[in-house]
């Protein structure tokens, strides 16, 4: 069982090499309609007018992306966006769990993948690479932050299960320089920074209005 301690929560998002054009990652849920089933949106945070090419592990750090109990797989979905027009036919097909650079479905996808064996994945288990990517070129508008992220997965889960992992991570800024943040610890059951700011200035109000 993966578990994290109070003490880790300030050192989660905290990346190997620092960059102040990666903001952070965010969560979101979305209502799936599948009894015991909860389906997460996972986004790197990225700087106005910036870009996200690449996700990616190496030997310095390792890929990884595990829930507790398993991953949600579709039978006619696969490691990358579904398609449009399945998705009509096969409405749970949409909360396929998969990886991408931006979209949601395969409708203009671009991506590719690199030296990544998602086998394991496509039954329901881990990702894991220490020499492996998927990404798509700076070419492709799927790349380009969108209200200061860019989604790089969709990951159906049981319900009190969470997604965790580490990633890498490579874009451009708006000036066309490069960037990297590399070591990126991520976890779908610990709120992100700014909701965790969130949530200490409701309890401090919570405080100041009972005195």
């Amino acid at each position: 069982t993966y578990t994290i301690s109070a003490a880790a929560v300030s050192s989660l998002f905290a990346i190997g090499t620092a960059s102040a054009d990666f903001t952070g990652m965010q969560y979101e849920t979305v209502e799936n309609g599948m009894a015991g089933l909860t389906t997460y949106l996972v986004y790197a945070g990225v700087d106005a007018g910036g870009e996200l090419d690449a996700v990616y592990g190496d030997d310095s750090n390792t890929l990884s992306v595990s829930s507790d109990g398993g991953f949600y797989q579709h039978a006619f979905g696969g490691n990358s966006s579904p398609n449009a027009a399945l998705i009509a036919a096969f409405p749970s097909l949409a909360y396929d769990s998969f990886v991408t650079i931006g979209l949601l479905t395969s409708t203009g996808d671009a991506m590719l993948s690199i030296g990544i064996d998602y086998t394991s994945f496509e039954a329901g288990g881990s990702i894991v690479t220490d020499n492996g990517t998927w990404f798509a070129t700076p070419s492709d508008p799927q790349v380009l932050e969108i209200d200061g992220r860019v989604l790089v997965g969709q990951f159906t889960v049981g319900d009190g299960d969470h997604v965790y992992g580490l990633m890498n991570f490579q874009g451009k800024n708006a000036d066309l320089s490069n960037w990297n943040a590399d070591g990126v610890l991520f976890d779908t059951a610990v709120p992100a920074p700014g909701a965790l700011a969130l949530l200490g200035l409701a309890g401090i109000a919570a405080r100041r209005r009972r005195k």
